[in-house]
């Protein structure tokens, strides 16, 4: 293979596999303080109920803890479960919502800060080495002198 000969080519991927390990690491650690944030977030929205001044008076709000299905095995009424549903459903699309905003956010900065300076890096390597090639002189042809 070609790549095994040329010296250039080598030393772009080293380049490439070593420029991969900061941004893997910007990437992984926007990752995790990001979805640290939204889980906190869900976990709030589910585990806050909101009530009715008579269910507040009937005893509810102590039967209903924690996320739903808590609060249902605690005895949570039914009316307070639906009533509360909606704005939980709610949470949950916005937890996905921001997931999957966040890694398409980070494939574009992959993109944008990996991908591309190694293909730009690539190119200009290939517009030295076509230069460099375009300047090369011929060989010299040695000619036998005949007596």
């Amino acid at each position: 293979m070609a790549w095994r000969h040329n010296r250039w080519v080598r030393r772009w991927l080293v380049l490439v596999v070593f420029w991969a390990v900061p941004v893997a690491i910007v990437a992984v650690r926007e990752i995790q303080e990001e979805m640290s944030y939204n889980i906190v977030d869900l976990d709030r929205a589910l585990t806050t109920w909101q009530f009715t001044d008579a269910e507040r008076a009937a005893g509810d709000a102590a039967r209903c803890r924690g996320k739903p299905d808590e609060a249902r095995a605690l005895g949570c009424p039914a009316d307070v479960l639906a009533a509360n549903a909606p704005r939980q459903q709610e949470a949950i699309a916005e937890y996905a919502l921001r997931r999957r905003t966040l890694f398409l956010y980070l494939w574009h900065a992959f993109v944008g800060y990996w991908i591309v300076p190694a293909a730009f890096v690539f190119a200009v390597g290939l517009v030295v080495a076509g230069i460099r090639r375009a300047l090369r002189r011929p060989p010299v042809v040695k000619r036998t002198v005949q007596h």
